[in-house]
Formats: structure tokens, sequence, C-alpha cells
């Protein structure tokens, strides 16, 4: 497996592969701002999937089945944490009323940084456990904390003028508070100005870099392969635009997922810290994180949500539909 590692050709064809597709989706297919509807987030939902599943399948015939499980099981725990940041994602939209159409330009742009952000946390991940052993144990604890704190933490809603960001942007920047189409930043009068959507980008790329500091260290548990843990964060990543329309109308339905994430999050710091002494083969470890997604999904459904989250999905659909600029 070493090989997969540090061969620069997989780097560059793996790259090259996403920059084109990336390309394509912002030149081509959304090249004009449109509302992406449901039959549109679906198909793409099942591009990424299938991609992601593809290069699985790569890994399997050129690393093996060891390899194989842990990019698997790394793109599963990515995938899921990744759903964290929609009922982020959400609420923001919905409170700066942020038009349907103009969504996915906020997304594609966040993750694009997020993958630049997500590929320096994890080559500075892979330095300090090559430098230090003991990281690994400190990121095993902070999965820990995180998990419980996931349980423990009370569902407020989004609100900005408490947000410490928005206000600290507000005092900095010049804000101007109408909507110019698609533009981030407008000049009026002589003066340049950040429209509403620039601000709504800062809230996503500063929410993605938050959560990126659980799930890094929480894939470093699965493997320590450069190589994996890039490409299972980017396919995750990757897939979160098409997911987020595809899911904005239901997922308060999935209320008690946080639960599962948390469970995930602290059966991984527990991996991570007893490692040396009890070693959790890689097909246990995905099938315990299949098993507790499945399972807290199961619960949502069987169970009435909130009130507040009912109310939360009925902005959403005022959100979703309105289309005007």
């Amino acid at each position: 497996m070493a090989g997969m590692a540090t061969s620069i050709w997989f780097w560059v064809v793996f790259n090259g592969l996403v920059l084109i597709m990336l390309a394509l989706d912002l030149g081509v297919f959304h090249r004009r701002a449109h509302e992406v509807r449901l039959r549109e987030a679906a198909i793409w939902s099942t591009v990424w999937v299938t991609l992601a599943l593809v290069l699985n399948v790569v890994i399997y015939f050129m690393a093996g089945r060891e390899p194989a499980l842990q990019y698997l099981t790394g793109y599963l725990i990515e995938k899921s944490l990744s759903v964290d940041n929609l009922f982020v994602f959400i609420p923001i939209f919905s409170y700066f009323g942020v038009p349907a159409q103009l969504q996915h330009r906020v997304l594609y742009w966040g993750i694009l940084d997020a993958l630049v952000m997500r590929g320096l946390f994890i080559a500075m991940g892979v330095y300090l456990i090559e430098q230090f052993d003991w990281v690994m144990y400190v990121f095993g604890a902070l999965l820990l904390i995180t998990g419980a704190r996931m349980i423990l933490r009370d569902e407020e809603p989004f609100d900005a003028d408490t947000n410490r960001v928005v206000r600290l942007a507000r005092r900095l920047l010049p804000i101007e508070p109408r909507y110019h189409g698609s533009k981030f930043f407008v000049k009026i009068d002589g003066r340049h100005f950040v429209t509403p959507l620039f601000l709504t980008l800062i809230l996503v790329e500063i929410s993605d870099i938050l959560f990126a500091v659980d799930s890094i260290p929480a894939i470093f548990a699965v493997t320590r392969d450069p190589f994996i843990v890039y490409t299972a964060n980017v396919m995750a990543i990757l897939g979160l635009r098409a997911m987020y329309f595809l899911l904005a109308g239901v997922l308060p339905r999935f209320h008690k997922l946080r639960y599962g994430l948390a469970f995930i999050l602290m059966f991984v710091g527990v991996k991570m810290l007893v490692e040396d002494v009890l070693h959790v083969p890689i097909a246990l470890s995905l099938g315990v994180i299949a098993v507790a997604l499945a399972g807290t999904m199961v619960w949502s459904l069987r169970t009435e949500p909130p009130e507040e989250l009912e109310e939360l999905e009925d902005d959403l659909e005022s959100t979703i539909k309105n289309t005007k600029t």
C-alpha cells in the first residue's frame, strides 16, 4: 500500500479528474444560476456516489482488500459527518433568505474552498502523526469530547444578530443589504460592498472548517495513508451540494441522527485510544458505523420531531421554493 500513498501519479490523476468534474459542474451544467430541483439533485447525488464507489473498486484492484475497506469506511464516516454540516447550512440559508437559484453558487465556492482547507488539514495531521505518536491519543480524546458535546448540546435556532462571525463581518465589511443576482461583491456610487451572498459564503466556509476539526481526526482512526484519507474526504465533500438539495426538505425528520454521529465519533475515538492494546478489524468498524447510521435514521422516522424542527421544516419549504432574486 505504500506505493499508493507515495506515487505522484495517483495524486495527479485523481486531482485532475476532480478538477475536470468541477469545471463541468460549474462551467457547463450550472453555468446559469437556477433552482436545483429534486430530480437534478438525485441525478448528481447518484453520480458522485457512483464515482466514489468506482474509486473504491480501483483501490481494491490496485492495492487489495484492506485498503479498499479502509477507503469505504473512511468515506462512510466523512459522508455521514458531512450531513451534520447540512443542519447548519439549512438555517443559514433560511435566515438570510438566499434565493433557491443562488444556493448552488454559495455551496460550490464554499465546498471548493473546503477542499483546499481539508487538504491542508490532512497534510498537517499526517505530519503531526509522523512526528509525534501521542497525537493519536489527542485526536481520540478530542473525538470523545466532541461526541459527548454533540449528545448534550441544545438545538438552538441560528441567529445572525448574536453570531460572532456575522457581528465581526458587519463591523469590518461594508455590507449591501440587497441581493444583486449571483454577485458576491458590488460597486455602488464608487464604493465597493459585499452582498448577503458573500456573508452567507463566509458562514458556510467557517462551519466546514469547524466540522473538519472533527471529521479529519476520525478518519485517521481508520487509516494513516494520506491518499486514502484525502480521497475519502474529497469524494464525500464533492457530493455534499447535491445531497443538500436532495435532503434539505426532509432533513429535519432525521432529528435523531446526531446521536448516531456522536456515537460514531466516540467509537472511533475509543478505537484510537485502545489501538495499541486492542486492534479493531476494519470490517467490524465498517459494520458498527453502518448499523449506527441505519439505527438512528429508523429511530428518527419512528418518532415525532421536536416542535422547533417542524417549524424549521416549514421555513425550508418556503426557502427552497423561493426562486426570486
